[in-house]
């Protein structure tokens, strides 16, 4: 297997964070507009199968299409991915915005919108994953993956408080159109700043569906021949099946077994964003340890520990739930941060858009029925059993995946042994 190309050194930290700043706006945006969009189903509902009902239509594009648009993103131009899955969301919000003036907005219509929206995260997500490993050195992918995590943090403690703010003192429509302002500062950089094509991206069109199929099955031979990877993949989906159900309630919890309102939310989902800043910035500045799944698992333990603080929260002690989602926060970032960056150093640029989107969809399959059979429980007994059920299984599967060999060993050569036999069962 011969060596990855590696992105000039030169002038790369220019290029790179010209377009993160644009998506941090975006981010900031799109966050605001899920707050207010949850809490307005929360207020105006109560119900625990249509918060369910929205996180359904959210995730079952990444589900669904996830592998297919991995091999899209893999031959088309990344850059031009991003501006019109950018275009294409703030155009959602733009119809959400008028329905929300003319007063006419429904349950039905907000899911086929969050639908949509969440069709062009499909794209726009691996589209910048896989660009960021052709933009960024290796020796700094674990650093500037830390750093995302912190200003996701940073954004999650601003999001929510100032959504609360902005829904207290203008009109949904006016809120929502946040989003479509922050769109334009993430699209405006992308006009401007080039992103390399990786080595090795065919040139020859897409005629049929069988040609897309066959590129989506490579990307499966490369995971089939990749043990660790396989294993920590089922492991990401038997986590989401447990604690998907908990984030999605989250504001049924403070809602009902804490009495809280909109504010309450905030403060709970900010002090999750506190936890972010924390564990991304001393993931940036330490890197995790040597091996980076052993830092990734550390970080699946304590959410584990998190979930089930939040769940053990008495309904007068919000401010237990609060610390709690704080150090959940600090855990995700310590587990998202060093995986993301072992995929980015490991697999092929030009195989990136398949895996990342592979992997993804496979460890979210399970949760739109994790959503059917919680939702009709949580409305009858609340949704505390989730975090506390949740909390301790992800706890358990964390001390066990160390002791799993082809986990522990998945940075080894194994990769380029995947890759090698990826190309030659063709």
């Amino acid at each position: 297997m011969t060596s990855q190309p590696q992105p000039e050194k030169r002038n790369w930290k220019v290029k790179f964070f010209a377009i993160w700043t644009g998506q941090l706006f975006s981010l900031l945006g799109s966050s605001l507009v899920q707050f207010a969009l949850v809490w307005y189903l929360t207020k105006t509902t109560g119900s625990a199968a249509v918060l369910a009902g929205a996180t359904i239509a959210a995730i079952l594009p990444e589900i669904i299409l996830g592998p297919f648009v991995g091999a899209l993103v893999d031959r088309w131009n990344r850059r031009m991915i991003m501006i019109l899955a950018d275009a294409m969301i703030a155009l959602c919000t733009a119809v959400l915005v008028l329905l929300f003036y003319l007063n006419q907005v429904e349950v039905w219509q907000i899911y086929v919108l969050v639908f949509m929206r969440s069709l062009g995260s499909a794209f726009h997500w691996p589209a910048m994953q896989a660009s960021t490993s052709l933009l960024v050195p290796e020796q700094h992918l674990a650093r500037v993956a830390g750093i995302n995590q912190a200003v996701r943090g940073i954004i999650a403690v601003a999001a929510p408080p100032l959504g609360a703010l902005l829904m207290d003192l203008l009109p949904m429509y006016s809120v929502l159109m946040v989003d479509i302002v922050t769109a334009f500062f993430a699209i405006l950089p992308l006009l401007f700043v080039s992103i390399p094509q990786p080595k090795g991206t065919t040139t020859v069109p897409l005629t049929s569906p069988v040609q897309l199929w066959h590129e989506v099955l490579e990307g499966i031979r490369f995971m089939r021949n990749w043990p660790g990877a396989i294993a920590l993949m089922f492991i990401a989906t038997f986590i989401n099946f447990l604690l998907a159900p908990s984030d999605t309630l989250m504001p049924l919890l403070v809602k009902d077994h804490f009495n809280g309102g909109a504010w309450q939310l905030s403060f709970v989902a900010s002090a999750m964003g506190v936890g972010f800043v924390i564990g991304g910035l001393t993931l940036g500045v330490w890197g995790g340890f040597k091996r980076k799944i052993v830092t990734s698992l550390t970080g699946v333990c304590g959410i584990g520990v998190g979930v089930v603080i939040m769940g053990l929260a008495p309904s007068s002690m919000l401010w237990v739930a609060i610390l709690g989602a704080a150090f959940l926060g600090i855990m995700v970032p310590i587990a998202n941060g060093p995986l993301h960056a072992l995929l980015q150093a490991k697999v092929p640029h030009e195989m990136q858009g398949r895996i990342f989107t592979l992997i993804s969809s496979l460890a979210m399959a399970t949760m739109p029925l994790s959503m059917l059979i919680a939702a009709p429980i949580a409305d009858q007994i609340g949704v505390q059993a989730w975090y506390l059920i949740g909390g301790v299984a992800t706890l358990l599967v964390g001390i066990g995946s160390m002791m799993n060999k082809s986990i522990m060993h998945m940075e080894d050569i194994e990769s380029a042994n995947a890759r090698e036999a990826a190309l030659a069962s063709e």
